[in-house]
C-alpha cells in the first residue's frame, strides 16, 4: 500500500509540475479552482462511503454474514446514486444559474467537464470500500496507480497543446474525466469477477447512511472550506492587498497548486496506513480486543508521527531549493520551509481521525473538524492583511492543531495508558538536530552550487544525516526489514532447491 501509494503521489507531483509549467500559475489556478469545487460534490455524494463499506463489510466477516457483505455493496452503490444523478442533471441543464460558485467564469468550463465523472467515481468509491473490507490492496492500488498515470499521460500531452491559460485548464480537466472513466470500469469488471453481487440492500441502507453520514458530512465541510478558500483568498488578496484579479489567481495557483502540494506529501503515506489498519481496528473494536485495540492506536500514531517527524528536516532544508526547481517559483519554496513544522499536527490529525471513525466515534470527530475549520477562517480574515498568501498555510496549521488535539484528547479516553510521550520526545530532538544540520549545510551550499546541486546534494546529505540520527534515537528499528528480506531469499532458495529436485528426478 506504501509503495503504491508513494508512486501514485509522485506521479501526480510530477503532474503539478508538468501542468505548472505547460499551462503556468494562472492556468493552474483556474484548475485548482475547478476542481476544489468539484470535490465538494465529490465529497457530499460518497466521502464518508469507503471507510463506512469497509468497515461494515468487516463487522459481516466477523458475524459470518456473506450475503450482508452484498448488501452492503449494493446500498452504497444506491445511496451515492440518490445523491449524484440529479445534481448532474440540475447543474448541467441549469448550469447559467451556477456561475456564482466561481470568482473567474472560465473555472465553469473546466467544472461541467468534470461534472459526468461524479456518478462514476462514486460508483468506484463504494468498490474501493469493498476492496479495503476484505483486504485486497493489491487491486485496490493497481486501479489507484492506473488510474493516476492514465490522468498524467493523457494530461501532459493535452496540456503542452494548449493555446491559453483557460484551453490548458479545460484540456486538464478532460484527463481527470477520462481517468475516472476507466477506474469505474475496472473496478466493476473486478468486483464482479471476484464473485461479488448486487443484492437487496434494504437491510444495509440504514447503518450505511447512520455510519457514513457524519464522515461525509466532515469531508464535505472540508471541500466546501476548499472551495470557500478558493474564492475568498484571491478575493481578501484583491481588496486588502491591492492585486489585480489575474495576480491574486495566480498567487492562490503558486500557494493552493505548488507550496501545499508538497506539504501535503506525508498524506500519501498516512493514506496507506489508515486504509491498511482500518478493517484491523474495526474488528478488534467490535470483538473487544482492548489490548490489541490499543496496541494498533499506539503503532498508528508512531507511525505518523515518525512519518511528519523523518519529512520536517527534508523541507525545511530543501524546500527554498525545491520550489526554484520544480516550479520556477522563488515564492513557493519560501512557503514549504516556512511551513514545514505544520506536517507534525496534520500527520496527527489525519491518522487520528481514521483511528477514531474505526472505532465509531464519526459524530465525534465531525465536532473537532468544525473547531479546526473555524480556525482557519479566522486566521484568513485576521491574518491576509498582515502576511498576504501566507495567511493561507497559516490557517491550515492552526486547524490541523486544534483537530489534532481535540482526538488525542479523545483517544486517550478510549484507550487509556497509552504509550507515546517519550517516543514523540526523542524523534523531537532527532528532528531538530536534523534541521539544524540540514540548514547549516543548505546555507554552505548555496553559496557555490545552483538550486538543482543544492536540491539533490543538500537533500541526499540530510536525508542521510536524519536516517542515521532518528535510528540513534531508537525511532524505528532495520530488524523487521532484515528478517523480511532473509524470509524472501529463503523462500526464493527453498523454490530453486525445488526446480532442480524435480529435474533431476
Amino acid at each position: 500500500m506504501t509503495f503504491f501509494s508513494t508512486v501514485e503521489k509522485s506521479l501526480s507531483f510530477v503532474y503539478r509540475i508538468i501542468l505548472s509549467r505547460a499551462i503556468g500559475a494562472e492556468g493552474l489556478g483556474i484548475y485548482q479552482i475547478a476542481l476544489s469545487v468539484f470535490a465538494v460534490f465529490l465529497t457530499m455524494a460518497s466521502s464518508g462511503v469507503p471507510i463506512t463499506v469497509s468497515r461494515l463489510i468487516t463487522k459481516q466477516n466477523a458475524l459470518g454474514n456473506t450475503a450482508g457483505r452484498s448488501a452492503v455493496v449494493t446500498a452504497g452503490i444506491v445511496s451515492t446514486l440518490i445523491f449524484t444523478v440529479p445534481v448532474c442533471l440540475i447543474i448541467f441543464f441549469g448550469q447559467k444559474f451556477f456561475g456564482f460558485l466561481f470568482s473567474d467564469a472560465r473555472c465553469l468550463n473546466v467544472f461541467l467537464i468534470i461534472l459526468p465523472g461524479l456518478i462514476l467515481t462514486s460508483i468506484y468509491s463504494v468498490m474501493r470500500g469493498a476492496f479495503w473490507g476484505d483486504r485486497q490492496f493489491m487491486p485496490y492500488s493497481l486501479i489507484e496507480l492506473a488510474e493516476d498515470a492514465l490522468m498524467v499521460v493523457l494530461g501532459s500531452i493535452l496540456a503542452f497543446g494548449a493555446a491559453d491559460a483557460a484551453d490548458g485548464a479545460r484540456r486538464a480537466g478532460m484527463a481527470v474525466f477520462i481517468s475516472y472513466v476507466f477506474s469505474f470500469a475496472v473496478s466493476l469488471v473486478w468486483y464482479f469477477r471476484k464473485g461479488g453481487r448486487l443484492v437487496n440492500p434494504k437491510a444495509q441502507i440504514k447503518p450505511l447512511l447512520s455510519a457514513s453520514l457524519p464522515v461525509t458530512a466532515m469531508r464535505t465541510s472540508t471541500s466546501l472550506l476548499n472551495s470557500l478558500v478558493a474564492v475568498l483568498m484571491p478575493f481578501l488578496l484583491v481588496k486588502m492587498c491591492s492585486m489585480t484579479d489575474s495576480e491574486a489567481v495566480s498567487l492562490y495557483g503558486v500557494a493552493a497548486g505548488m507550496a501545499v502540494p508538497i506539504l501535503f506529501i506525508p498524506s500519501s503515506l498516512i493514506g496507506s496506513i489508515a486504509v491498511v489498519l482500518a478493517p484491523e481496528l474495526s474488528e478488534n473494536y467490535y470483538k473487544n480486543r482492548t489490548e490489541l485495540l490499543k496496541a494498533d492506536v499506539e503503532r498508528s500514531l508512531k507511525s505518523a508521527a515518525l512519518i511528519a517527524f523523518l519529512l520536517i528536516p527534508l523541507l525545511f532544508a530543501a524546500g527554498g531549493a525545491a520550489g526554484e526547481v520544480l516550479f520556477s517559483d522563488k515564492l513557493s519554496g519560501e512557503m514549504v520551509e516556512k511551513s514545514c513544522a505544520m506536517l507534525l499536527p496534520m500527520c496527527i490529525s489525519m491518522i487520528t481521525g481514521t483511528v477514531l471513525n474505526s472505532m465509531n466515534r464519526e459524530k465525534a470527530t465531525l465536532i473537532n473538524y468544525f473547531a479546526g475549520a473555524a480556525a482557519m477562517i479566522a486566521c484568513l480574515a485576521a491574518l491576509t492583511p498582515l502576511i498576504g498568501v501566507y495567511s493561507y498555510v497559516a490557517g491550515l496549521a492552526a486547524s490541523y492543531v486544534i483537530t489534532a488535539v481535540l482526538n488525542m484528547r479523545l483517544l486517550k479516553k478510549l484507550c487509556p495508558g497509552m504509550k507515546y510521550k517519550g517516543y514523540f520526545m526523542r524523534a523531537a530532538v532527532a528532528c531538530v538536530l536534523s534541521c539544524t544540520f540540514g540548514r547549516l549545510l543548505g546555507g554552505i551550499l548555496e553559496n557555490f552550487f545552483p538550486p538543482v546541486a543544492c536540491l539533490f546534494a543538500g537533500g541526499a546529505a540530510t536525508a542521510l544525516f536524519t536516517g542515521v540520527t532518528f535510528l540513534a534515537f531508537r525511532t524505528y528499528s532495520l530488524t523487521p526489514a532484515i528478517v523480511y528480506i532473509k524470509g524472501r531469499l529463503e523462500v526464493l532458495r527453498t523454490a530453486r532447491l525445488k526446480k532442480k529436485s524435480k529435474k533431476t528426478m
